[in-house]
């Protein structure tokens, strides 16, 4: 499975992939972590234009803040273009934690391996939320 990460997520994205390598999940379960950067994606990119991508290319969208205001918000393009067979969008509930956290980003990584474990469980689901 793919996440797409957010652009402000960058770091965050590099210590959970830390210790999902360390705990041996990869060996388990193919994951990775994309940047904007790395698919040149512009991180100007509104709302509506990355989550059409993140389904076009089947990815998980990782983040935080994304804006859940206007006709080209997270939420708004939700709640018009989700269907049955979406990908979830995963947002970290406290991104700060996650960084200072080592308790909480563990319990993010174990949300995330269940995500991607039950991926087909969680289509149409729009929003998660971890830890």
């Amino acid at each position: 499975m793919i996440f797409l990460v957010d652009h402000n997520l960058e770091g965050h994205a590099l210590l959970l992939s830390g210790a999902i390598t360390n705990l041996g999940w990869l060996e388990l379960l193919p994951i990775l972590f994309i940047t904007f950067q790395e698919i040149e994606l512009a991180m100007a990119s509104d709302d509506r234009t990355v989550w059409r991508f993140a389904q076009v290319n089947q990815m998980i969208l990782l983040t935080a803040n994304r804006s859940m205001k206007g006709e080209n918000s997270l939420e708004q393009v939700m709640r018009e273009e989700n269907t049955t067979s979406s990908l979830p969008i995963v947002t970290i509930a406290d991104a700060e934690r996650v960084l200072t956290d080592r308790d909480y980003r563990d319990r993010c990584v174990d949300r995330l391996i269940e995500i991607v474990f039950d991926i087909d469980d969680y289509r149409g689901a729009m929003r998660l939320f971890i830890p």
